[in-house]
């Protein structure tokens, strides 16, 4: 495959396992690390229009398939990572950002609303992408706008409106990287954020496998129930395929004990789908997001 001229770094057959909170799966046929949204928008426009793109973030929502990923994997460093305040409550955030750093530079400044993020293992690009959430907050409650190159290398500012959110989804354009996102919250003591962060913490600490191999909510919650409920209810507590299985301290995660495939780990998911449409009657759907081939 030939490639444009690039200021960034370029890996062929690079291992995307270490990059991902499963550990599992194979390679990314390239691995673009941009130096900034300039060099991105510029590598994009010249690359092979057939050519796939993906945005990776900090990986905790995803499953690698085993095959890799063909194409070029895009993941945004140090560039993308700046927090800076706009005014008394609003922050432009780098879509490589995490959201312990965003919660954390707005409690800082005063800024209330955005402690969800600090419960949320991803960074600002994944969260505008996916309408992230957690203790009933969601992106599109704070999101003004975002700065966006698509898979053409053209770059673009879409408003909240423009996104289409709803439960987890946005109408994002396929290929497309968020660069950077605006988010506006409220004026707060910061004490009182540092206090709703602490709650939230410690609220994740008691019910998730934090410490675990995993990726985060498995399935997205359907319309009147939890997915948790529904998986347990199915018999799914504890649910095991090879070295795969269903988090005991919370059914709505899968674990990686060692070894697990990435093969494994999806299968064990699709048996729990089974498994909750045959005792339910509920057709769960796919939170983490599965890329790549199969081996």
């Amino acid at each position: 495959m030939n490639l444009p001229e690039t200021r960034g770094k370029l890996t062929p057959n690079a291992p995307l396992a270490p990059l991902v909170w499963f550990k599992s799966g194979g390679a990314a046929e390239w691995l673009f690390e941009p130096a900034d949204a300039d060099d991105l928008a510029s590598f994009l426009a010249a690359l092979d229009p057939a050519t796939p793109v993906m945005g990776l973030g900090l990986g905790s929502n995803m499953i690698v398939r085993d095959g890799g990923v063909p194409g070029v994997v895009i993941r945004l460093g140090k560039a993308f990572a700046a927090v800076e305040q706009l005014d008394e409550t609003t922050l432009r955030c780098g879509g490589g950002a995490s959201g312990i750093l965003v919660s954390s530079k707005a409690r800082d400044w005063g800024i209330g609303g955005i402690e969800f993020l600090r419960s949320i293992p991803g960074t600002v690009g994944g969260f505008v992408r996916m309408n992230g959430g957690a203790y009933g907050r969601e992106t599109c409650d704070i999101l003004v706008e975002c700065d966006i190159v698509l898979r053409s290398g053209e770059r673009r500012v879409l408003a909240n409106a423009d996104l289409g959110y709803t439960y987890r989804h946005s109408s994002l354009p396929e290929g497309a990287i968020v660069v950077s996102a605006t988010f506006r919250g409220f004026a707060k003591p910061s004490d009182e954020i540092q206090a709703e962060m602490d709650r939230i913490a410690a609220a994740r600490e008691e019910s998730q496998p934090l410490r675990s191999k995993t990726g985060g909510s498995t399935f997205k919650n359907p319309e009147g129930h939890k997915a948790w409920v529904l998986v347990d209810a199915a018999g799914c507590r504890g649910l095991r395929r090879g070295d795969a299985q269903v988090s005991e301290k919370h059914c709505n995660f899968l674990l990686n004990l060692g070894e697990a495939t990435s093969a494994d780990i999806e299968a064990l998911g699709e048996d729990v789908r089974a498994r909750v449409k045959a005792q339910s009657g509920v057709e769960l759907e796919w939170e983490i997001q599965r890329v790549g081939v199969a081996k």
